[in-house]
C-alpha cells in the first residue's frame, strides 16, 4: 500500500509505481523549450530538491484535484467511478494516502467515499454496469481497491474496502470461468458473462487478481495461471513445444488470432507477465526488447494508455530498458504537459476522455520514480 505523504516524493524509494482501451471500449505542462525535439530532464542537485519531473507531478496532482465534484468523484467526462479510481491510483502511485492531514489526502478520502458508494455497484459485485464502463472499469476499480487495501481513512472505510475486494474478485473468477472456446481460455472480454476475451481486458483483471492474492484475499492459483497462459497465446511470434518464440523480439497482440503486435498491447503484456512472476520468460526479453525498436509517439493511438504500461513494464525490465524507458517517458510528458497541470492526449479517442484520463496516465507513467503502489514493485 501506499506508504508516504505527498511531501515526501521527493525521496527515493525502494521500489515502484495498468488504462485502457478505454477507446475501443466505450464508445506540453507548457511545453519545456530545448535545442533538441525533446525537453532535457536535468538532475536533481540533492535528494531533497525536487526536479523538473517532481514539480510536473505536482502540478498534475494539482489538476486532478480541481476536477473533484462535491460527491467526491475526480472526473470531466464520462465513466465517473472508473476515472475517479483510476486518480486514486495516480494519487498513491505517488505516496499520498487518505490519511494525509493535507488537501491531497482529503481529496483522496473523498475520492475513495464516492467508489464505496453502495450505488457504484451491484448486487453481485459488479462495478461496469453502474457508469457503463463493463469490464475494463471493473478491472481498474477492482485493482485500485486492492491496492488501498488497509489503507482507508477510518477503520469503517477500510471494513467497506475488503468487503467490496472479495465481491469484486469474486465476479472476476466467476467470469473467467465461462465456457469458451480454447484459444480465449483463461482471459476475459467486455461482459461478466463474455464467451470470448482479448489482451486490453485481460491485463486488469489479471493484476486486480495478483494484487488481492498478495493482499491474502481468496485468489486461486489457477486463476492466475491460466490468465498467464491465456497472455502467452497472445504473443505474436509462434512458440516452439518448449515455449520459445520463432522471433527474437516480438510482442503480444490484442486478440489471440492475430500476428502484427502493437505498441500499447507489448508494454501491456510485458507489465502483466512480471507482475507474475515471469520475469526471465523469453517472451518479457522479446518484448522488452522489441519495445525498444518501438518506443511510445505521443501522436500515435492509445499513446496515454501504452505508455502507462510501457513505463511500468520496462522498470520491471531493469538495466538499459528501465533507463531508456525513463528517459523518453519523463522528456515525452515534459513537453505535453498543459498550462493548467494536466495532459491532453494528441490523438483524436484517446482525447474524447478528458483530460482527467490523460493526467492520470501521465502522473502513473512518471511515478516509476517513487515506487509505491505494491502491484508495479519488484
Amino acid at each position: 500500500m501506499p506508504s508516504s505523504q505527498s511531501n515526501q516524493r521527493t525521496v527515493p524509494c525502494l521500489i515502484m509505481g495498468a488504462v485502457f482501451f478505454l477507446l475501443s471500449v466505450f464508445g506540453g505542462k507548457q511545453n519545456v523549450q530545448a535545442q533538441s525535439p525533446r525537453a532535457t530532464v536535468p538532475e536533481p542537485e540533492s535528494a531533497f530538491q525536487k526536479d523538473q519531473v517532481d514539480v510536473a507531478i505536482d502540478r498534475g496532482v494539482a489538476y486532478l484535484i480541481s476536477k473533484q465534484r462535491d460527491d467526491g468523484a475526480i472526473i470531466d467526462k464520462g465513466y465517473d467511478t472508473t476515472m475517479t479510481a483510476l486518480g486514486i491510483m495516480a494519487l498513491a502511485s505517488v505516496g499520498i494516502q487518505p490519511t494525509d492531514p493535507t488537501p491531497e489526502g482529503l481529496a483522496m478520502q473523498r475520492a475513495l467515499a464516492f467508489v464505496l458508494q453502495e450505488d457504484r455497484i451491484d448486487d453481485q459485485g459488479y462495478f461496469g454496469s453502474k457508469d457503463r464502463s463493463r469490464m475494463y472499469g471493473h478491472g481498474i476499480i477492482t485493482l485500485m481497491l486492492t491496492e488501498m487495501l488497509g489503507m482507508g481513512s477510518s477503520a469503517e472505510q477500510d471494513r467497506l474496502i475488503h468487503d467490496r475486494c472479495q465481491k469484486a474478485i469474486d465476479v472476476i473468477l466467476s467470469s473467467q470461468k465461462e465456457s469458451k472456446p480454447i484459444h480465449h481460455r483463461g482471459g476475459w472480454r467486455y461482459y461478466p458473462n463474455a464467451k470470448d476475451s482479448d489482451l486490453s481486458v485481460t491485463v486488469w483483471q489479471l493484476m486486480a487478481l495478483r494484487s488481492a492474492k498478495n493482499d491474502g484475499l481468496q485468489v486461486p492459483a489457477n486463476a492466475i495461471h491460466d490468465a498467464v497462459d491465456y497472455l502467452k497465446r497472445s504473443y505474436a511470434s509462434p512458440l516452439d513445444r518448449n515455449g520459445f518464440p520463432d522471433k527474437k523480439a516480438s510482442g503480444f497482440t490484442y486478440e489471440t488470432n492475430q500476428n502484427n503486435p502493437t505498441f500499447t498491447m507489448t508494454a501491456a503484456g510485458l507489465l502483466a507477465m512480471q507482475v507474475c512472476g515471469e520475469y526471465e520468460s523469453p517472451l518479457v526479453h522479446g518484448a522488452a526488447d522489441w519495445l525498444l525498436e518501438h518506443p511510445p509517439e505521443w501522436k500515435e493511438r492509445f499513446c496515454s494508455y501504452g505508455t502507462y504500461y510501457y513505463a511500468q513494464g520496462m522498470y520491471q525490465r531493469g538495466g538499459d530498458h528501465a533507463d531508456s524507458a525513463r528517459q523518453l517517458v519523463q522528456e515525452m510528458m515534459l513537453k505535453h504537459q498543459e498550462a493548467d497541470g494536466s495532459w491532453i492526449a494528441e490523438n483524436g479517442s484517446e482525447r474524447d476522455h478528458g483530460a482527467v484520463y490523460t493526467t492520470s496516465l501521465a502522473i502513473l507513467s512518471l511515478s516509476v520514480k517513487y515506487h509505491f503502489l505494491p502491484i508495479y514493485q519488484k
